[in-house]
């Protein structure tokens, strides 16, 4: 496909959402609908084209993010279909973070589940437009109304019903569009693809026109001008009101709400047409910042042009077993071509461009040259890895690194033969490369692998592939907690170097402050030597050596959230050295760790149990065996949900509980809170 120039025409979206939401039953939609696919793949069946992996298949989620681009009219949309699961939150982020628009699915009966949040989050921090999709109108216990007072309630967001449903459950027949007043309906026989705009029903009438009015006012308060038609009593034309809605889409002030049953092939269409009217292509949103590579303090911005200096964003690594290592790229400015030379500014190294691919999910095609606003392939780069920026060797700029969960959950893994263990270590190492919430590394006491995820079900995926990819034969232990150390108090240390080594004697000395930081800080190494004390290149080896004593505390665990106040020093003339200096600190801030009463940290989830009522007791009963925190119970249609924060320790295999609970009725999900002192006596302490 020859490269887009005219950038008003793409649009690069995400579609995000709760686990089961709908979210890869609604991208297949968009590719049928848009001639991409000729027949409807299936979730459930295993035959849905964005979920390619073997393990996706099986278990009827999405797990990597897939991108494919479609023509929908003389628009290109290249859409990714994020993972809903909360064990691959990492996939959304690096998703959020290179696109330009997104489409939030919300279930009909759940409405605003406790992964819509976090991604909503998310995409609140990336500052991307999004689009609402309301799905699953044709389930037991949908309320079209009701979701969107939870998006006000729950997401602080400004939704505008564009559309509004036509009946539900069983009798959910079709849609009525608010801007043109009409009701559609679609075609059951040709699965959708022929639908028809008619006369609302008599009984929905009213409705619309409550409906169309509160959507006027909503918009109209977007918009100067429209605001002064509106109390006039002026007529407002549709095409005025797409504009303001845009507008305030663009400007994070107002969300268009569709309505639809994609598993029924009701309402994509028109979602379609909104992710063209409503969402941003690259040239309408703000240009690409980023800094200049020799001063961090000084900003640099690209414009989405062709005649800009080229820069693009790495946002994902795919090992693939034909063409290898792949890196996917955003590109914000220039233009790429095959057989040029681009520097990653981050690694300080040139990559040679090879090739350009176009991606289709699991497919590629080999393109000659890329322009701003395209996401590529480029098989063949050494050095550049997710978040490291490429760009114009003569013209460089380095953008923001994407930010990742730490992992909290850790298991033993090794090889069954020697043959197998370079296997193995290769195979992980490819793994971590992809995956940048995975961590691998060797215990020395006890000679075995430790990997490190954020869940149960993210190691559980990791081991499977490392079986079924790499044909690695290995044994693997029980998913174990990755726990943290602290201190609880302040704690004033010396530290002192004075040895004679090679016949020249080596002085280093510090006086520091360890005391307990704020919750989340991670270490905060802070420098208040006076400057004529010490010369800067000491003050750095000082940082630099308590920075690496606190990696791991006195019981073998990372630190957290600990501050080091470097307060004094001293210098000897011809004797002092920055290797000593390190060791000081290093000195001092081991001694003061000791003394200041660590703390072992475990890891906080918050859980939501959504279940009948006739259950509740009996899950509160077995949250409070686990040392969960009920922060409190709401009805959700026909279900309670229970919310409570319990630690990680407690919840292996909870799935297995709650379903001899409920009898199978209820479900859960968990999401990563924070680190807290814990109660359990471990074996260290």
């Amino acid at each position: 496909m020859p490269t887009e120039t005219d950038k008003s025409k793409i649009r690069n979206i995400g579609i995000m959402a709760h686990i089961d939401a709908g979210k890869t039953t609604t991208t297949e939609r968009i590719l049928f609908y848009s001639g991409y696919l000729h027949k409807l793949g299936e979730v459930d069946e295993g035959t849905a084209f964005m979920d390619y992996m073997e393990q996706e298949k099986e278990r009827g989620i999405t797990i990597m993010s897939a991108c494919t681009p479609v023509f929908w009219k003389d628009y290109v949309i290249n859409i990714i279909d994020t993972p809903g699961h909360v064990d691959f939150t990492a996939e959304v982020q690096r998703s959020l973070r290179v696109l330009d628009g997104a489409v939030a699915i919300f279930c009909a009966v759940g409405g605003v589940e406790p992964q819509s949040e976090t991604v909503w989050h998310q995409a609140d921090e990336y500052r991307v437009p999004r689009i609402a999709f309301v799905n699953k109108m044709d389930r037991m216990g949908a309320d079209f109304y009701r979701v969107l007072d939870m998006m006000r309630q729950r997401l602080d967001a400004n939704p505008v019903a564009v559309e509004i449903p036509i009946g539900s459950e069983d009798s959910f027949s079709g849609v009525i569009d608010l801007m043109k007043m009409k009701a559609v309906f679609f075609d059951y026989e040709s699965h959708g693809s022929v639908f028809s705009e008619g006369d609302i029903p008599e009984n929905y009438k009213q409705k619309a026109d409550e409906m169309r009015q509160i959507m006027v006012e909503k918009i109209a308060d977007l918009d100067d001008v429209l605001v002064e038609k509106y109390l006039n009593g002026d007529d407002i034309s549709g095409d005025e009101l797409k504009a303001a809605l845009k507008k305030g889409v663009l400007e994070l002030k107002a969300i268009p709400v569709l309505v639809g049953a994609s598993l029924k092939n009701v309402g994509v269409q028109p979602l379609i047409e909104a992710i063209i009217d409503y969402l941003p292509s690259p040239n309408e949103i703000e240009p690409a910042s980023g800094f200049d590579i020799k001063d961090a303090e000084k900003k640099i911005v690209r414009l989405p042009k062709d005649d800009e200096p080229f820069s693009a964003l790495a946002f994902k690594v795919l090992v693939d077993p034909y063409v290898g290592r792949v890196c996917i790229v955003r590109i914000y400015s220039g233009v790429l071509k095959v057989g040029e030379t681009k520097y990653n500014p981050g690694a300080d190294k040139k990559e040679k461009i090879l090739k350009i691919l176009k991606l289709y999910a699991n497919r590629r095609e080999e393109i000659q040259q890329a322009s701003a606003g395209d996401i590529v392939a480029i098989p063949g780069l050494r050095f550049t890895k997710t978040g490291d920026t490429l760009c114009d060797l003569q013209k460089p700029i380095l953008f923001e690194k994407i930010r990742f969960s730490d992992p909290v959950i850790n298991q033993s893994i090794e090889a069954k033969t020697l043959a197998d263990q370079d296997k193995l270590l290769e195979a992980l190492e490819k793994l971590a490369d992809e995956d940048p919430t995975f961590h691998y590394k060797f215990d020395e006491e006890s000679g075995q692998i430790i990997i490190s995820g954020v869940g149960e079900l993210h190691l559980e995926i990791i081991v499977d592939r490392l079986f079924r990819e790499f044909n690695v034969a290995a044994r693997v232990g029980k998913p174990m907690v990755a726990y943290r150390e602290t201190v609880s108090r302040e704690v004033e240390q010396e530290g002192l170097f004075d040895k004679s080594t090679g016949g020249k004697n080596q002085f280093g000395y510090v006086k520091l402050i360890v005391a307990p930081g704020q919750q989340g800080s991670g270490i905060v190494v802070k420098n208040e030597i006076p400057k004529k004390t010490l010369d800067e290149l000491y003050a750095i080896a000082l940082q630099q050596g308590a920075r690496e004593a606190l990696n791991i505390g006195p019981n073998g665990y990372p630190m957290v959230d600990v501050e080091v106040r470097l307060i004094d020093s001293k210098y000897v003339e011809g004797e002092s050295t920055d290797v000593a200096y390190k060791i000081a600190a290093s000195i001092a801030v081991k001694d003061a760790v000791r003394q200041a009463n660590p703390v072992l940290l475990e890891p906080v989830f918050k859980v939501e149990v959504v279940s009948p009522e006739e259950y509740v007791g009996d899950i509160i009963s077995d949250m409070n065996s686990r040392r969960g925190r009920i922060e409190g119970i709401s009805q959700r249609g026909t279900m309670q949900v229970v919310n409570c924060l319990a630690p990680l320790s407690e919840m292996f295999g909870y799935v297995t509980k709650l379903r001899s609970l409920s009898q199978g009725r209820a479900v859960y999900s968990m999401t990563f809170s924070h680190y807290e002192p814990t109660l359990q006596k471990h074996e260290n302490y």
